[in-house]
């Protein structure tokens, strides 16, 4: 019964859509716009021939490589700058430049720089989910309590075990939100990173379905799979913040 009520609303709306989806292509009779059925059969088209787990674990790929190269260099650049005033002061401006570029933009420089290949759209995701890491994290530590910092300095605690066994712990929760919009953000980008990737990729197969045929069954099919993956990574996600660690800042 909980489970029901927990559920039901979202696929309540979800079928709604689907309906309201379904009524709108049959009753103005268009002949390019699949319906849901029809978004069904090229799933299972995909599924049959074996090409959408490729397209599937090729967008994972590059996006858990750009993700976590974004969360090594992210997440102590963000606690350094949030931490120290004067590396915050120098480097912050960089960031806020950078951050509102879009990765769209860097297409051109990814590509002379990198290739077409893996590198140049995992450079891409990179680029699209460091910054918010950064932003996030910094904001994290210059937002702590500081009752906590008057508290362990009352105790003697040195500035080391004060960064280690204060400031990160406080800072957790901050940072699994700055991951979690980050990989929204890395998996959002996706279609426009692979524009330029060889030949794999649910963004690969949204674009050569539109150019090979108009198969926009298949292009709306990608779609829904890339909406339904990012929807479980964010559950993914979501389950960090049931963590020990960081349980307590969470009311629920």
């Amino acid at each position: 019964m909980h489970k029901l009520k927990h559920f039901g609303p979202p696929i309540g709306v979800a079928a709604a859509l689907v309906a309201v989806w379904w009524f709108a292509v049959t009753e103005t009779g268009s002949v390019i716009f699949p319906t849901p059925r029809q978004v069904v059969t090229a799933t299972l088209e995909l599924v049959e021939d074996g090409t959408l787990w490729n397209h599937i674990g090729a967008s994972l790929f590059r996006v858990g490589i750009g993700f976590l190269l974004a969360v090594v260099i992210g997440i102590p650049l963000g606690l350094w700058m949030g931490w120290v005033h004067g590396a915050f002061t120098t480097l912050n401006p960089l960031v806020q430049i950078l951050r509102p570029i879009s990765p769209i933009a860097w297409i051109p420089i990814a590509i002379l720089w990198f290739g077409v290949g893996d590198l140049s759209p995992i450079f891409l995701i990179f680029l699209s989910s460091v910054f918010p890491t950064i932003v996030q994290t910094a904001a994290g530590v210059q937002t702590i309590d500081r009752q906590y910092i008057r508290a362990a300095y009352n105790f003697g605690v040195s500035r080391t075990k004060l960064f280690v066994q204060v400031v990160i712990p406080a800072v957790l929760p901050q940072i699994i939100v700055g991951l979690r919009v980050s990989l929204g953000i890395a998996w959002l980008v996706v279609v426009a990173a692979e524009m330029i990737a060889l030949r794999s990729g649910l963004g690969y197969l949204i674009i050569d379905s539109r150019n090979a045929g108009n198969r926009y069954d298949l292009v709306v099919a990608g779609m829904v799979i890339i909406g339904l993956t990012g929807l479980m990574l964010d559950v993914m996600m979501r389950k960090l913040e049931g963590l020990k660690v960081v349980r307590w800042r969470y009311a629920r």
